[in-house]
């Protein structure tokens, strides 16, 4: 090897090392449409939270498309996944989830079956699609009409309290310390104690057809452990909404059953209705993660309270996927306590859980390059 050629190698921009058995990736992807999340558990399963395609307006209010527009959100993220799947002779996606049916979390799930095989779907409605009465959110005659019509893909309702319901499918006795618990759906709550549950709606007969629960605070929640490490995915869960009834908060049941966790995405995108002073003082996050779509992603109250050591005290780091000039104008220096406010987010657990570290990936090309690492951190 000559000189110059290893001038050029040690010049040339780090990608991101490949996945490993024994290994936790969790992946926040920025196609600036919605939220996605790639899980490659450490024996190669993988899980995808949500695949959103229809979130962003675009500028100045919304994010572009990413890595650009000449593609569907859900065919990039296919793309994505199939990198990071590489380690596996034939990619797929071993579980979905979808937390709730909105177009910037559900809209791009058709693309990305087109283009990487789907085996097995989750979300909070399956089979019969009516509660707390029959889905009419944009978007959802579409993905019912795939799920159901589909020959290759298995579906089922997410169950609050199981953790055998998303399991590792290739080498499960090898990595007994992994679990995924589903902590949350339709206003029911695991306990934190064995598979109870615990219902936090009022019987749908006590209320008014326009006080039903809303689609929000319904999604599926889940908490995914490894060893000592933690991660919760609760997709658009809310805790305050302006003068809403007490039991419209999903946030503090789900805090009491989950305590204290390493990673968290941000309840709602970090919107002013998520992430109250109870749920963080419970919940203590050490990096938490923002999927921003929008100029009110997050709201400014939620930031200061992320920030303030009077709610919970410690060091935290803060990632967000993407972040528009609308926010850093009105937001001003709170934003600028991020860690990093562009890129792909990949959280790295080491084999046994004991420490993680966080890598910014280039999200304007599909070169994976590494922006910026961070850690290693000790789980707790």
């Amino acid at each position: 090897m000559t000189l110059l050629t290893l001038l050029l190698l040690a010049q040339a921009p780090a990608v991101l090392p490949p996945w490993t058995p024994g290994t936790l990736d969790i992946h926040t992807i920025n196609t600036g449409r919605g939220d996605a999340t790639l899980l490659v558990l450490p024996d190669g399963t993988s899980l995808m939270i949500d695949a959103g395609d229809g979130g962003s307006s675009g500028p100045p209010r919304g994010t572009v498309a990413k890595p650009n527009a000449s593609r569907p959100a859900g065919e990039w993220l296919a793309r994505y996944a199939r990198q990071m799947l590489r380690h596996d002779g034939q990619p797929a996606i071993d579980y979905f989830l979808l937390t709730h049916f909105h177009s910037d979390h559900m809209n791009g799930i058709p693309d990305l079956a087109r283009h990487i095989p789907i085996r097995r779907i989750l979300d909070r409605g399956w089979p019969s699609y009516d509660w707390p009465q029959p889905i009419r959110e944009p978007g959802f005659n579409v993905y019912r009409d795939f799920v159901t019509r589909s020959s290759t893909i298995k579906a089922e309702r997410f169950v609050a309290g199981r953790n055998d319901q998303i399991t590792l499918v290739r080498d499960r006795a090898r990595y007994p310390n992994l679990e995924i618990r589903n902590v949350a759906v339709n206003g029911e709550v695991w306990t934190g104690v064995a598979a109870n549950t615990v219902k936090t709606y009022p019987p749908l007969e006590s209320l008014k057809p326009e006080e039903y629960p809303r689609e929000n605070p319904s999604s599926c929640a889940l908490r995914v452990s490894y060893g000592a490490f933690d991660y919760f995915n609760g997709g658009d869960l809310s805790g305050d909404e302006v003068g809403a009834e007490p039991w419209r908060d999903m946030e503090t049941p789900v805090a009491k059953a989950i305590g204290p966790t390493d990673v968290i995405k941000l309840n709602h995108h970090g919107n002013q209705d998520s992430t109250t002073a109870f749920f963080l003082r419970t919940v203590r996050p050490r990096v938490f993660l923002i999927p921003v779509w929008s100029s009110d992603h997050p709201g400014q109250t939620v930031l200061t309270r992320l920030y303030s050591e009077r709610i919970y005290p410690g060091p935290r780091d803060g990632f967000a996927i993407n972040m528009l000039e609308a926010n850093k104008q009105v937001i001003g220096p709170l934003l600028s306590r991020l860690k990093s406010d562009q890129g792909h987010i990949v959280v790295r657990v080491a084999p046994g859980g004991a420490s993680y570290r966080i890598y910014i990936l280039d999200d304007s090309a599909e070169t994976y390059t590494v922006k910026a690492e961070f850690g290693p951190y000790e789980s707790r």
